[in-house]
């Protein structure tokens, strides 16, 4: 199945219709099927942060686990709900932040093995132990940890082992392998709520020692970044890997060229002095208008976050349960399910329709949703109709979501950033996702219970989801630049040649 899906992809990706010619020499001697391995066995580090997201969800509406592990042994209040939820999401911002340390210092590959097997690893134990909630709250976190080292090395792991006409794909991956672990946290969930005993929750978290191990022995055949090697000039290593990377021999002109590419463009970018994490906020030496792509990269993150997804893959069984709806479970399932299969098309057309087109397309059929599902919330009071009305549009918003700023956000933010600030840039950035999904995974119960001290909103959260999706969409049409078919040492020559994000879509990629 593996061998088939490889194969599958490897035929999608390929455009030989608007590729120069140089570049379709190196195609047929240089397999995509290396990079598509690297990209699926680096994007489990994505599917621990699904399978634990998805977990909670359902946890948290377990009647042995309100039972016995709430504060008052009949259901989880507002504010358990609240840190029980957001509490991996401080977690991860603070491992996002932590990430340039050990992957510049020690490779991408290591910290990723480090990471998933230790930090990752000590934090589901917590969660396997916890009988109450504080426990289970430190559990989250230290597990958060690892999650937010993986989500700022993964994704640049995965764009610098690619070659440039599957690099968005690969990095897409990312995503997908997070839906998957939804979607199996949900199916897994399922089989074990109405247990009456702490395997009901217990199964599901140990678990996760499973996926931490399969990455950590998929990692351990796969090569390390050529870029690190770079970084540290080891370039016989760098030569090493980037030969494993493209299936071609130690001699071979394609090879040795875009070796001494990444060389140049790394010892050019070193010659105005050595960077720190200010230089990711100024531009200067080879980083041509490095404050607007901050600002980008910190931008569609945060965009990404406050879209709505995540109301209703965190607060999802809660909501529809509280919406009277019988088979609430059975819904969030379908939710897990619509996320996984259109992340497909996404995966597909962000290397050929380009990220710009994606992120702006998915943004205003995300906005539509949204006010349709607020709009039908205030104005229809049949609770039968309006569920289904506001099932399927959530649904539809789901499909939107998973194909465009799902995973291009991702493909982004590894895109634009030159090699000597990349994983500083990124980890910025990924921080940035995190601190904005930890707020709004805090505030939404205080947004939608009905009770003390909260908003009561229910279905007109969604005008604000709505509301945001389309500012979203603004400021992708004036801040994001498109690097669709560019080199990463590539990027840095569009921003300086492009008077504005509009034009880079007409910049083509070259030789350097």
């Amino acid at each position: 199945m593996f061998v088939r899906l490889k194969k599958t992809l490897e035929g999608l990706l390929y455009d030989n219709t608007i590729e120069e010619e140089h570049y379709r020499k190196i195609r047929q001697k240089s397999s995509s099927g290396s990079a598509i391995t690297v990209g699926l066995v680096a994007a489990v580090g994505g599917f621990l942060y699904g399978y634990d997201t998805g977990l909670i969800n359902d946890l948290l509406e377990m009647t042995y686990v309100e039972k016995n592990i709430s504060s008052n042994g009949i259901n989880f209040n507002v504010h358990e709900r609240a840190l029980l939820t957001a509490v991996l999401s401080l977690g991860t911002f603070v491992g996002a932040l932590v990430a340039p340390i050990l992957s510049d210092r020690y490779g991408r590959k290591f910290s990723i093995v480090l990471s998933s097997a230790i930090i990752f690893n000590i934090g589901n134990i917590l969660q396997v132990s916890a009988s109450e909630v504080n426990l289970m709250c430190i559990g989250r976190a230290v597990s958060g940890l690892s999650v937010g080292i993986l989500s700022a090395i993964v994704p640049l792991y995965q764009a610098e082992a690619s070659p440039k006409w599957v690099r968005g794909s690969i990095v897409y991956t990312y995503q997908w392998a997070i839906t998957w672990g939804l979607l199996i946290a949900s199916a897994i969930c399922q089989g074990t709520r109405k247990l009456t005993n702490s395997g009901s929750y217990r199964v599901p978290i140990g678990l996760q020692f499973v996926w931490s191990l399969c990455l950590c022995i998929g990692m351990f055949f796969l090569p390390e970044s050529p870029r690190f090697y770079v970084q540290k000039n080891d370039i016989q290593k760098a030569l090493d890997s980037l030969t494993k990377l493209r299936r071609l021999p130690h001699d071979d002109t394609d090879l040795i060229e875009e070796l001494v590419e990444i060389k140049a463009n790394y010892d050019y970018e070193l010659s105005f002095g050595k960077t720190t994490i200010l230089d990711c906020f100024r531009s200067g030496g080879a980083r041509h208008k490095q404050t607007l792509r901050i600002i980008t990269g910190i931008g569609v993150h945060a965009f990404q976050q406050c879209s709505g997804i995540n109301f209703i893959f965190y607060y999802g069984v809660n909501f529809f349960a509280s919406s009277g709806m019988k088979n609430f479970y059975l819904m969030s399932f379908v939710t897990y399910l619509v996320n996984t299969v259109f992340t497909i098309p996404g995966l597909i057309l962000v290397d050929i329709i380009g990220r710009r087109k994606l992120l702006i397309g998915g943004g205003i059929g995300m906005a539509f949703c949204n006010f349709i599902i607020a709009i039908i919330g205030v104005t229809v009071k049949h609770n039968e109709i309006n569920s289904i009305i506001s099932i399927s549009f959530s649904c539809g918003f789901i499909a939107c979501f998973a194909s465009s700023w799902g995973g291009a956000v991702w493909a982004i933010a590894s895109d634009i950033y030159g090699i000597s600030i990349r994983q500083k840039a990124i980890a910025i950035t990924a921080a940035t996702n995190w601190l904005v999904n930890f707020v709004f995974a805090y505030i939404t119960p205080y947004l939608i219970d009905t009770g003390k001290h909260t908003a009561a909103l229910g279905n007109r959260i969604f005008f604000i989801w709505g509301g945001l999706n389309t500012l979203g969409v603004i400021f992708v049409y004036f801040m994001v630049y498109e690097t669709k078919g560019l080199k990463l040492e590539e990027v840095d020559y569009m921003y300086q040649n492009c008077a504005n994000s509009r034009v880079s879509t007409k910049f083509k990629s070259g030789k350097l």
